[in-house]
């Protein structure tokens, strides 16, 4: 069964469009119809009608979307595990990460695993705590790097690196002054963070209530890691992040970060998890071990 040809009908079922997906793929709208036209004749069944609005899936077609992710995971891992057996350089790897602070880590990390190995493909989402758990569990994808994640048996942690969350903000920010920072200073002060879905936000908002303070709105909410780091680079706010994620920032002269006093600190434990039960491809382990060397190496 060809991949290429899964993962095309899989696109066609979510857009519903020949077009769209033949202008997603790369290929002509004839091209596309061929490889259903293929699929087709493989199953020994209608997958799709044509219809004025589009295409729509016939109850073999809906059967085979069911599953179509999965079939094309698996096809793609015998295919990693044939190229590890030659010892090829290259494949795909996928990750998923909780929260865009753990992004901005990783990029470094990502960018010289390009150097050294220009072959390999990675693909990066961006989910939460529990879905990249369920995302390396389940198969969807190879490694997860998360914080504040939940103990799940179904991983195996293959390091783990504690982290603080620190107080974060422009270097002529009031605060910047101080040595060491409290809860009780930084709320007279503009916050951005993320919602309650993050688990940074749900250790902070725990600070305030032993403190005997609300847990309500102080400034900005938003998940965007970029328009933190602007309102705190213009001075608008303070964020709480760990440091190595804005460690560009700060080298530039843009930012500085400032400890919590120990009572308040907020600290958790950055994990590179994989799948117990899964085969892992040689691209995959090659990055993993990448990453787990690049960390210890920057962050000791």
């Amino acid at each position: 069964m060809d991949i290429d040809a899964i993962d095309l009908f899989n696109e066609l079922a979510r857009s519903g469009s020949i077009r769209q997906t033949a202008e997603l793929m790369g290929m002509s709208p004839t091209a596309v119809v061929r490889q259903i036209d293929k699929l087709e004749h493989e199953f020994g069944a209608t997958l799709l009608e044509r219809t004025p609005r589009g295409v729509r899936l016939t109850a073999a077609g809906e059967v085979l979307v069911a599953g179509s992710r999965e079939i094309s995971r698996e096809l793609r891992v015998m295919q990693q595990r044939i190229d590890d057996l030659k010892g090829l350089r290259r494949g795909n790897v996928s990750v998923h990460v909780n929260g865009a602070a753990l992004s901005s880590i990783l990029a470094p990390a990502l960018y010289e695993f390009s150097h050294k190995y220009p072959t390999i493909s990675v693909e990066v989402s961006v989910t939460s705590a529990q879905g990249a758990l369920d995302a390396v569990a389940g198969g969807v994808t190879d490694l997860a790097m998360t914080m504040f994640a939940p103990i799940d048996r179904r991983i195996v942690n293959r390091f783990k690196m504690a982290v603080r969350h620190e107080p974060i903000m422009a270097p002529d920010h009031p605060l910047a002054v101080r040595d060491v920072i409290g809860i009780d200073d930084i709320m007279g002060h503009r916050l951005a963070l993320p919602d309650r879905n993050f688990g940074v936000r749900r250790a902070f908002d725990a600070r305030l209530r032993a403190h005997g303070i609300d847990a309500r709105e102080t400034g900005f909410t938003t998940s965007s890691l970029e328009l933190q780091k602007e309102l705190a680079m213009r001075g608008a706010a303070v964020l709480i992040l760990p440091q190595m994620a804005v460690q560009r920032e700060i080298d530039d002269g843009r930012l500085v970060a400032r400890p919590f006093q120990p009572k308040d600190r907020i600290e958790t434990l950055l994990e590179l998890s994989h799948s117990v039960s899964r085969h892992q491809s040689l691209a995959a382990r090659r990055l993993l071990e990448f990453i787990e060397a690049f960390l210890r190496r920057h962050h000791p």
